[in-house]
């Protein structure tokens, strides 16, 4: 009898393990920004939307954050760093925002928008491609037309 309740026990604390590790996500997504401030700032808005890591790298301008889905989602976290200035992959900065940005941090707004990529191992992502077989993508970065001249990726310059 003693067994089946520790075996029972066993069960159910390797299932509680497993639920929980199950609802871990990880997320890599573009945002701008310049500096070591910066970086601060982006990491504390992610960790403040509930991301558990939060790790900005200044050189590639990529974001790279884990999870719970059960309390946060990736979409909540691009709009709290928008809040704190930085336009990113899910949500554009205010300009009220951007504007409160120390001065090193102030990134070329204009650069940042079409920064996000909308292609994945080369070829077209999301379904903005009606053919997402097609190479539409220079250097990670959307080409904005196809081989043909017409538009490939709608939203390529979504920041």
């Amino acid at each position: 009898m003693k067994a089946n309740h520790l075996f029972i026990a066993a069960v159910l604390f390797l299932g509680s393990v497993f639920s929980a590790t199950a609802q871990n996500k990880k997320e890599v997504f573009h945002v701008a920004g310049n500096c070591g401030m910066c970086k601060g700032r982006i990491e504390n808005a992610a960790k403040e939307a509930g991301a558990t890591q939060a790790s900005w790298d200044a050189d590639s301008k990529k974001l790279t954050v884990n999870y719970d889905a059960s309390t946060t989602n990736v979409s909540k976290i691009q709009e709290q760093v928008a809040l704190v200035g930085h336009d990113n992959a899910g949500a554009k900065a205010t300009d009220e925002a951007y504007a409160k940005l120390h001065g090193c941090c102030k990134y070329d707004r204009t650069a940042a928008a079409g920064s996000e990529s909308c292609c994945k191992d080369g070829k077209c992502k999301d379904g903005s491609c009606k053919d997402t077989s097609k190479d539409c993508c220079k250097n990670g970065q959307c080409d904005k037309k196809s081989k043909k001249g017409k538009a490939c990726c709608a939203n390529c310059s979504k920041s």
